[in-house]
């Protein structure tokens, strides 16, 4: 499913990459938790937004300060940086993205697994 997004070009990635990286982002923020991973749409064809953030995980385009604020406010750590500008590129908000994604469907995975345990544990103790 990668070949169906742009492809970067020397680390560049075009402007709908820029723009789906920013619908993936908003897409994270509405995500209700405990329901399946959000998409985005890319040329009418529905992408994971997980999808989105790993496609970019090599871009070197520096990410726009809107974009900086909403990935460095999901951290639990303060971002610092050794650029003089202190910017992020789109690889770093990227990384941070796919994992936060992995994370949640993690918790939603394994919430899963509890409940259906409870539920067997319940049936075999009132058969």
């Amino acid at each position: 499913m990668n070949n169906l997004l742009p492809e970067l070009h020397e680390g560049h990635a075009p402007i709908t990459l820029h723009q789906l990286f920013r619908d993936a982002l908003e897409a994270y923020d509405d995500w209700i938790e405990g329901t399946e991973v959000p998409v985005v749409y890319h040329q009418g064809t529905a992408v994971p937004i997980a999808l989105v953030f790993d496609h970019m995980r090599d871009c070197t385009d520096i990410l726009p300060n809107n974009m900086v604020s909403a990935i460095t406010e999901r951290l639990t750590k303060p971002w610092s940086s050794n650029s003089p500008l202190d910017e992020m590129p789109f690889s770093t908000a990227a990384r941070v993205m796919y994992v936060m994604v992995r994370k949640r469907q993690l918790r939603r995975s394994s919430s899963d697994i509890n409940a259906f345990i409870r539920r067997f544990e319940k049936l075999r103790t009132n058969p």
